[in-house]
């Protein structure tokens, strides 16, 4: 009997520090989750994520709209594109004055409403998306005038290089 005792109470202890690492493990899950939306939100800024929006301030101020399609946490090359570009101020003060900024997001980790999800899918095959990151230039009529991508050398030559789509 005592050592019926002595494993029920040795189980006891085992569940409960079992609990104490799942509960340390959801407030780390928790804390990572914060900081990727507090880093989203700095990020987005100026960047919408409904088309219709979109389209709506392009043609209330006849500025091109810059989509990015992208799995931000997923594709390595849209993280350095957002990193190396859309991030910096220089693109920030070009796209304030010269674009509407829309992006798409496609990401695997994190969870998107079932509309969003179904929106985004639908303007990817609408523009014929097969890899990421995907920039589509569309003029306020919502004609394209030029598609892109990932280019090196940071803001001032991907800058350039949307002046040239945009003539």
């Amino acid at each position: 009997m005592r050592n019926i005792v002595i494993i029920l109470v040795m189980l006891m202890f085992i569940n409960v520090i079992g609990c104490q690492e799942r509960e340390d493990n959801r407030l780390a899950i928790e804390e990572e989750i914060d900081n990727e939306a507090t880093e989203l939100e700095e990020s987005e800024g100026i960047w919408l994520t409904d088309y219709d929006q979109a389209m709506t301030v392009a043609k209330e101020s006849d500025l091109p709209v810059l989509i990015n399609f992208s799995g931000s946490d997923w594709c390595i090359w849209c993280q350095k594109l957002e990193e190396e570009v859309f991030d910096k101020e220089e693109f920030k003060a070009y796209a304030e004055e010269n674009l509407v900024l829309l992006n798409l997001d496609f990401p695997r980790k994190s969870t998107q409403s079932e509309e969003v999800q179904a929106a985004n899918q639908a303007l990817a095959e609408r523009f014929g998306i097969r890899g990421f990151p995907t920039v589509i230039l569309l003029n306020s009529k919502g004609e394209i005038i030029g598609q892109t991508g990932y280019q090196e050398g940071g803001p001032k030559p991907y800058i350039d290089h949307l002046k040239q789509m945009i003539k």
